[in-house]
């Protein structure tokens, strides 16, 4: 491969052919667009570049363009996690991850803090705060990012981890897409965790159950383009083919769309009400969004 993305569906795209130990499902709604591709086998895995593993990705119009919470959307998300996680009602660690300061960034930061944290509620707050049925016990993080804290975020996700001993982390970092077209209207969910910033070229120790000891359910949205991978698309010439020395100043550039302050906005929105509606089934959308 020689674009960067982060998404497994572009990936399947490009090779565009059966491949052994991939099955690849499709649903639709009117308002949402999903596709589901299982990776079997280590030799598919390697042939994708992605590990073995679900990879769920919903198609939507853009986060910047219309309200970002509808029902169409929020079903499709909700049951999308719902898919993910593990059976049972135990301890859910959400954790953001990237550099709030940095807007393109700061999806997982921004989601994290409209998470629903619920932990610290015992059932008898609970019935006191009008809660008449069980809350499930979510605790929230901002994991940050090693520059400014000196800490890699999965070293700090994995502390945290044997302290509160989750059931399951669901990670939240934004993601970079291979096409312009995907930025702010693609979301991928997948059970393999994440690598903070691989989309970048900037790869940090992957956040997975080998490493914290939990399942990770990793959750993003491409809010970002390498500037190979749009030239190529732009000019409709292979990445291969490129004039290495025109773009040489530019192999390192990464764009984001003029509107990523609303796209992160409401993306952030639409991804912390779906965690929060998965999570807490015995509340309804509207009760949960009073609470964020």
């Amino acid at each position: 491969m020689n674009f960067r993305t982060d998404l497994a569906l572009e990936r399947r795209e490009m090779i565009n052919e059966d491949i052994d130990g991939v099955e690849v499902s499709k649903t639709e709604n009117n308002e949402c667009k999903t596709t589901i591709i299982e990776i079997k086998t280590e030799e598919a895995a390697k042939r994708l570049g992605k590990g073995v593993g679900k990879y769920i990705t919903l198609e939507m119009n853009a986060f910047s363009n219309e309200a970002a919470v509808s029902e169409g959307r929020l079903k499709a998300l909700t049951e999308s996690i719902k898919q993910l996680l593990p059976k049972g009602d135990g301890i859910v660690l959400v954790a953001g991850v990237g550099n709030e300061d940095i807007t393109s960034d700061a999806l997982g930061p921004n989601t994290a803090s409209l998470v629903f944290a619920t932990r610290h509620i015992d059932r008898e707050i609970q019935k006191t705060a009008g809660f008449s049925k069980k809350l499930r016990p979510v605790a929230v993080v901002s994991a940050g990012v090693l520059g400014k804290t000196g800490i890699e975020s999965g070293e700090y996700i994995k502390s945290i981890c044997e302290t509160v001993k989750p059931q399951c982390v669901i990670t939240i970092d934004a993601l970079a897409a291979g096409s312009v077209e995907r930025l702010g209207t693609t979301v991928q969910m997948s059970d393999t965790g994440i690598a903070p910033g691989s989309g970048i070229g900037n790869t940090r120790a992957r956040i997975d159950e080998d490493f914290i000891g939990a399942p990770v359910i990793a959750v993003g949205v491409p809010t970002v383009v390498d500037a190979i991978s749009l030239s190529s698309e732009l000019s409709g010439i292979s990445p291969e083919k490129l004039d290495k020395n025109k773009l040489l100043n530019g192999k390192r550039m990464i764009v984001a769309p003029k509107d990523i302050d609303l796209l992160v906005k409401n993306a952030s929105y639409l991804l912390a009400l779906s965690i929060n509606c998965a999570l807490q089934p015995t509340l309804t959308p509207k009760e949960l969004y009073s609470l964020m």
